[in-house]
């Protein structure tokens, strides 16, 4: 399995995601989240391209992107699941064994309009 490195840019949305989930749905719904971006995290780890990610040629070289949905299954909790996962992970290999995660973007936003311009670059 390879590790994964998350980018200042993509701790900072998880960071937000998961205090707007908090607040907008209470601290049970943030663990449940929580507990799907880790699952999603090492899904991606465990496998780069895995059913269910896409490569993202428009965004740069060997992006690919994937969505928590399919993950959804695995991250149950006691308590419950994520019914509509929202948000989708933009990572690449960076190197052979290691994951860079650039962002953690909301499905519906305009990703290019949130990714720099170099973003996915070498």
């Amino acid at each position: 399995m390879a590790i994964f490195r998350l980018a200042a840019s993509a701790q900072a949305d998880i960071a937000h995601l998961l205090a707007w989930t908090e607040v907008n749905f209470g601290d049970t719904a943030r663990r449940r989240y929580e507990t799907l971006l880790i699952t999603g995290l090492r899904d991606i780890a465990s496998d780069p391209e895995r059913a269910g990610s896409a490569a993202r040629p428009e965004l740069g070289e060997a992006v690919r992107s994937y969505h928590l949905r399919h993950s959804r299954e695995r991250a149950r909790l006691i308590g419950g699941l994520v019914r509509r996962p929202r948000h989708l992970l933009l990572y690449r290999e960076l190197v052979p064994g290691v994951i860079g995660v650039g962002r953690v973007l909301y499905d519906a936003m305009e990703i290019e309009a949130h990714l720099p311009p170099d973003y996915g670059d070498g």
